[in-house]
């Protein structure tokens, strides 16, 4: 099969990750074979090529919003069939037993595994998978508009759950790429009167927040009509976080959406940014519980993801652009027709 590997970590400038062909993976006990139509392209995938997220092997193949069909079928497998339409998200596998995944947090399992860093993902033609870790796809989506939620969206659902939003809240959404253009479209499903304020430096970001139905869009320099009940932050830098509270109002809420920052977050001021019960929370990764409740939602609603597709041999190109905001929306790469 294809693969665009990465075998030394590396700036995205360098263009690591190199075309391969490498044997067709069988399924093992409970595994399934996917056939990979479509994968989505993360700011995680990013952090792991260079290093702020260390791979769990290498030569590894990247790629965790991975859509496809079943090619082959494990023992012990049931209920599945040849040709059915799967989606894999970030986690891989959780060990089952520890105290997280029996509370339902199997995001915080020591021995998890999350594809593309500790197991082979979806740059490739062809990757394997537990089956009770394939979520099945909403048939209103196509494969392409579906990979962006199987991280970008199931993420960003667990974010806006976190937030606990209330009727009236002022919500800020910092930065807007790929999962924040889907979050927008959950607030304004569940809360249409709610103001939301987005903060962004691209112009065709602002443009497209207004689009989607922002109240403000604006650079993140600029100050809001109002303070903030409810931010989110989605960017990949650290002086986000300190920006996100100096405009925050008291018993405000504010959830990061990210694995690894680019930069350090900047000293705080206790008193002008964390008094009065501001409260500050992170996002780790994501449970088959989000997945399984945030993909029927997304078709019902329907969220509507603005996509922009690239080949599989242009990987690093794609990768590049995301790395300085040129991609509108979500990136994805076609593996197969």
């Amino acid at each position: 099969m294809k693969a665009m590997i990465l075998q030394t970590c590396a700036p995205i400038e360098d263009k690591p990750l190199r075309m391969a062909e490498l044997p067709d993976p069988a399924p093992g006990k409970g595994q399934l074979l996917l056939k990979v139509s479509a994968c989505g392209l993360c700011h995680t995938d990013l952090d792991t090529i260079e290093g702020r997220l260390q791979p769990g092997k290498l030569p590894i193949v990247l790629g965790h919003q991975v859509v496809g069909t079943i090619a082959d079928i494990g023992d012990g497998v049931t209920g599945l069939k040849i040709g059915q339409r799967l989606g894999v998200t970030w986690l891989y596998s959780s060990c089952r037993r520890c105290r997280f995944c029996i509370s339902g947090a199997e995001n915080l399992c020591t021995e998890a595994l999350w594809t593309g860093k500790d197991a082979d993902g979806g740059y490739a033609e062809y990757m394997v998978v537990g089956a009770d870790f394939a979520h099945p796809i909403p048939e209103s989506f196509s494969d392409s508009a579906a990979a962006p939620l199987l991280c970008a969206g199931v993420i960003g659902y667990r974010t806006f759950r976190l937030a606990d939003i209330h009727d009236g809240d002022t919500v800020g959404i910092f930065g807007f790429g790929a999962s924040a253009h889907i979050v927008i479209q959950l607030i304004r499903h569940s809360f249409p009167k709610n103001p939301v304020f987005v903060f962004t430096r691209s112009a065709e970001h602002r443009r497209l927040a207004g689009k989607l139905g922002a109240d403000w869009a604006e650079l993140p320099t600029q100050q809001p009509p109002r303070k903030i009940d409810r931010a989110m932050d989605f960017t990949p830098v650290g002086e986000t976080v300190r920006t996100a509270l100096s405009v925050m109002e008291r018993a405000g809420l504010l959830v990061i959406n990210a694995i690894r920052k680019t930069t350090p977050v900047p000293p705080l001021d206790y008193a002008d940014h964390l008094w009065h019960e501001r409260q500050i929370r992170s996002v780790a990764n994501v449970t088959r519980d989000d997945a399984r409740s945030f993909l029927p939602l997304a078709a019902e609603i329907p969220i509507e993801p603005v996509v922009q597709e690239f080949a599989l041999a242009r990987a690093n190109r794609a990768l590049l652009a995301l790395k300085h905001a040129e991609i509108n929306g979500a990136a994805v790469l076609r593996i197969t027709k």
